[in-house]
C-alpha cells in the first residue's frame, strides 16, 4: 500500500503520535511519501527517513491508496489543495485544536491505520468551491473545501460587495466583507460571523456578511448550482481574496465568480462516525454546568 503524508511544524505534543503513525505505517510494509514541507519538519525532530520517499504539490502522487493529513483543519485544507481533482481519499488524523474537519483523534491513530487495512470505513464526499476570474489569483489552485471571502485589507472604511446570483442582482453589501461558504466550510468563518451550520450532503452555499453596515442583512442559504459573481468598491482600491488558508490582493478591476468545483474532496470516514455527534462535541451542545 503506498501512503502519503502531508503536516505541518512537529511540536512537543504531536511528535510522539507522529511517531506512532509512521511506526504503524512500517510495520505493514507501506511505501511512505511525505509532502516535501513536512519532510523538513521530521528531520529537524529527528526521524529516521531512510525509507520515505517524498512528494511536492504539484506531483508525486500517483498510485497513491491513502493521503493521510496530521494536523489541524488548516492542514487538512492544504491537503486537500494537494490532491486537488485526482479525488484521493484523505485521512485527516486531528494532532490540533478543535478538529472539526480532522475528525480522527491522534489516541486512536493504530486503530485508524488498523481500520484502512480491514475496509472499516466509507468514503464522504464533500463539495469544493470553485473561482472563477479574468486573472489567475490564486496560482492555478482556484478550489477551496471551506469558503472563498472577499475582505477589506487594511483598517480603511468598509467595502461594499455587489453580489449577483446566475447574473441576476442579489445585494449590495456594505462590510468589512462577504464569504461564500460552502457546507463543510458553515462551521467555519461564516459561523463566526453569524451564518447558519448545514450539514455536509445539504447541495448548498452560504453566503455570509462580514459585520455588515446594515443589521438587516442577513446571511442566505442559496442552491450550489447557482453561480455567485461580484463586483467591488471601496476607497481602497486594493482588498484582501481568500480561499481557504491562501489569500491574495487584488484590486477592483479583477472580475470573479463563484461555482461548484467540478471534483469533489473525498474524505475516509471511520466506521461509528457522525457528523451530528461531531457538532455536539465540538460546540458542547446539551452542556450545561448545572447538569
Amino acid at each position: 500500500m503506498r501512503i502519503a503524508i502531508h503536516g505541518r511544524k512537529i511540536d512537543n505534543k504531536s511528535r510522539h503520535y507522529i511517531r506512532q503513525l509512521i511506526d504503524a505505517l512500517q510495520s505493514r510494509k507501506c511505501q511512505i511519501l511525505v509532502s516535501n514541507s513536512f519532510i523538513r519538519s521530521l528531520q529537524d525532530s529527528g526521524f529516521e527517513l531512510s525509507d520515505i520517499q517524498t512528494f511536492d504539490q504539484r506531483s508525486g502522487l500517483a498510485d497513491i491508496d491513502f493521503v493521510i493529513s496530521v494536523g489541524g483543519d488548516g492542514t487538512l485544507l492544504e491537503t486537500v489543495s494537494h490532491v486537488g481533482s485526482l479525488e484521493l481519499p484523505i485521512v485527516a488524523i486531528n494532532t490540533g485544536r478543535l478538529g472539526f474537519l480532522a475528525t480522527i483523534s491522534k489516541e486512536i491513530i493504530p486503530q485508524a491505520v488498523e481500520a484502512l487495512f480491514q475496509n472499516e470505513f466509507s468514503f464522504e464526499y464533500r463539495t469544493l468551491v470553485r473561482v472563477d476570474s479574468d486573472r489567475d489569483i490564486f496560482n492555478g489552485k482556484n478550489f477551496g473545501l471551506n469558503d472563498f471571502t472577499i475582505l477589506k485589507k487594511d483598517t480603511s472604511a468598509m467595502i461594499t460587495v455587489h453580489a449577483y446570483i446566475d447574473g441576476e442582482y442579489l445585494n449590495s453589501y456594505w462590510a468589512d466583507g462577504l464569504i461564500v461558504s460552502t457546507p463543510t466550510g458553515s462551521t467555519g468563518y461564516s459561523l463566526s460571523c453569524g451564518g447558519p451550520v448545514v450539514l455536509p450532503q445539504s447541495h448548498n452555499f452560504i453566503i455570509t456578511p462580514v459585520s455588515p453596515h446594515n443589521l438587516t442583512v442577513r446571511p442566505m442559504v442559496v442552491s450550489d448550482k447557482s453561480v455567485i459573481s461580484f463586483e467591488i468598491e471601496g476607497r481602497s482600491k486594493n482588498f484582501l481574496v481568500s480561499l481557504d488558508t491562501r489569500s491574495y490582493t487584488v484590486d477592483a478591476s479583477v472580475q470573479m465568480a463563484v461555482s461548484k468545483e467540478k471534483f469533489q474532496a473525498k474524505l475516509v470516514k471511520l466506521d461509528g462516525y457522525n457528523f451530528l455527534d461531531t457538532l455536539r462535541m465540538k460546540l458542547n451542545w446539551g452542556y450545561d454546568a448545572r447538569n
